[in-house]
């Protein structure tokens, strides 16, 4: 599955404000929630913050990748931020987090999540597309970027 069919291009957005990790989680749980009726965005939100309880989705070098399954989750869904200014995201490496991707994919879609993350753990291993994300300078240009190549 591609990043293009998960990723809405309003859900790429530049320049915000995260604050702390509760506060960006709590956000892409609210932002998922006002587009798909279907999910709880409480529901969500607690789902997302149980799974970082598990261990930190902060791969290092500045991005995380907050995932989790949902059973109101009826078809993968994602947001992409770029932060202002980067937070503490308890980072494999300890570093600060400025790119987050997060996913949420229905309860029983295992391997599907498994082939998502796996992706998306390719796609920011590379450091020439990390910089550019980090450059872009709007959510157009985000959303570009990070679906390129598809």
């Amino acid at each position: 599955m591609s990043i293009r069919k998960i990723l809405l291009p309003e859900h790429a957005l530049c320049g915000v404000q995260g604050g702390s990790k509760k506060r960006t989680l709590e956000y892409i749980a609210n932002l998922i929630g006002q587009h798909d009726p279907v999910i709880d965005a409480k529901d969500l939100f607690n789902c997302l913050v149980t799974r970082e309880k598990l261990g930190s989705t902060g791969l290092g070098n500045g991005v995380a990748i907050p995932h989790c399954r949902l059973a109101s989750c009826k078809k993968p869904a994602a947001v992409f931020l770029q932060l202002a200014e980067p937070i503490d995201f308890d980072a494999i490496d300890r570093h600060p987090v400025d790119l987050i991707f997060a996913l949420v994919v229905p309860d029983n879609s295992i391997n599907e999540h498994l082939e998502l993350l796996k992706k998306l753990a390719e796609k920011f291993s590379n450091p020439t597309l990390c910089e550019s994300l980090r450059k872009a300078e709007s959510s157009e240009m985000l959303y570009q970027l990070i679906t390129c190549e598809e």
